[in-house]
């Protein structure tokens, strides 16, 4: 039986300490006006959570467009959190760290976990390294990628942990492959309640070469005719939530994500993901770097290279396999990439410094 929104596990545990839904108030108007930065945005979220509406009202992140506030069911962050505890095999007093800001729904959907599963969650101020002091290990944790990259002597603390918020480099992925942690990427939105999906990036099976988006219990996936993720999740919302996230099926349950459709480069007539032609400069570019167009008089969108930094020789063969429409017909070096809350690149900002500069 799933639990009302008001229920709250007798297993739970923040700080140490259980709290009652009633009680859950006096911690939320104790941290407003005492606590640090990060206790003050949680004791924000656990008024809304504690109010008498049944949804909250929540930012997205503007890592696909401009930030806006969207309205979120409580009962559907339950439905969330029960999904991410089942496929975890999240067990009633099972240790979890919270280190990440309750600004944004990532954040927000720890607190929900814990409290709805029965979790023992601490909190950490959400900086770029959260564990380095930390002397206690966890079963469970979120982290964004520059958090994991920079706890990477420590992640031994965590059991289970998931990245989101970015994508996790080729590089850092390699670095993980020993860790005794097992880490996973996630994939999701504001509107899906974070993730709706995850992929496993460490600890693979013998002979598994790539691994794949393999989606939550009770979740549904299919294509439309752009070739974007339809997410069928009827806890989430009544109504197929339509991406623009350009996908490949491998079944039913498990899907590998090709880019966005708003990216697409249409040059000269053939289409480009510019994420799949990233993946091919990764090896050869020491930097963070991404794929985008400028218009051409003969082509129609000319592929660009972009690259954060002072300009820089690239090896000769960093181009020996791509084929000729993928070549960039130009390489431009810019000081500092526009990035998001999150952390991902700005690509319509930073272009539009391009334009600046150029």
């Amino acid at each position: 039986m799933i639990p009302n929104f008001t229920a709250v596990h007798n297993r739970f545990r923040l700080n140490g300490r259980h709290y009652a839904f009633d009680r859950l108030k006096d911690v939320a108007y104790s941290f407003i006006k005492e606590g640090e930065p990060h206790e003050i945005e949680i004791g924000e979220f656990l008024l809304q959570w504690t109010d008498s509406k049944k949804t909250i009202t929540v930012k997205t992140s503007g890592s696909t467009g401009s930030p806006k506030s969207i309205k979120l069911s409580k009962q559907a962050m339950v439905h969330s959190a029960i999904a991410t505890g089942n496929y975890f095999k999240l067990r009633p007093g099972n240790s979890a760290l919270m280190c990440l800001p309750a600004t944004y729904i990532a954040g927000k959907m720890m607190l929900v976990r814990a409290i709805i599963l029965g979790l023992r969650l601490d909190l950490v101020v959400p900086n770029s390294n959260p564990l380095e002091f930390l002397r206690k290990k966890y079963q469970f944790a979120a982290m964004v990628p520059m958090q994991l990259s920079n706890s990477l002597e420590n992640l031994y603390k965590i059991r289970t942990l998931i990245v989101g918020g970015a994508k996790v480099s080729d590089d850092l992925v390699e670095k993980i492959q020993e860790s005794s942690s097992t880490v996973y990427a996630t994939y999701g939105m504001t509107e899906t309640i974070t993730h709706i999906a995850v992929k496993k990036l460490n600890k693979l099976k013998a002979h598994t070469t790539k691994a794949y988006f393999e989606v939550l219990p009770n979740v549904e996936i299919s294509q439309d005719g752009r070739g974007c993720l339809v997410i069928n999740a009827p806890y989430l919302s009544k109504l197929p939530i339509v991406t623009n996230d350009v996908v490949m099926l491998h079944s039913n349950t498990t899907f590998e994500l090709l880019g966005r459709l708003d990216n697409v480069i249409n040059s000269g007539g053939i289409k480009i993901q510019p994420e799949l032609l990233e993946a091919k400069l990764a090896p050869y570019i020491n930097a963070d770097f991404f794929i985008a167009s400028q218009e051409n008089e003969v082509l129609g969108e000319a592929v660009i290279l972009v690259i954060e930094g002072k300009k820089q020789a690239l090896p000769k063969a960093i181009f020996n396999n791509l084929q000729k429409h993928e070549i960039p017909k130009d390489i431009i070096f810019i000081k500092t990439f526009n990035r998001t809350i999150s952390g991902k690149i700005d690509r319509h900002k930073t272009l539009d410094s391009t334009k600046k500069v150029s």
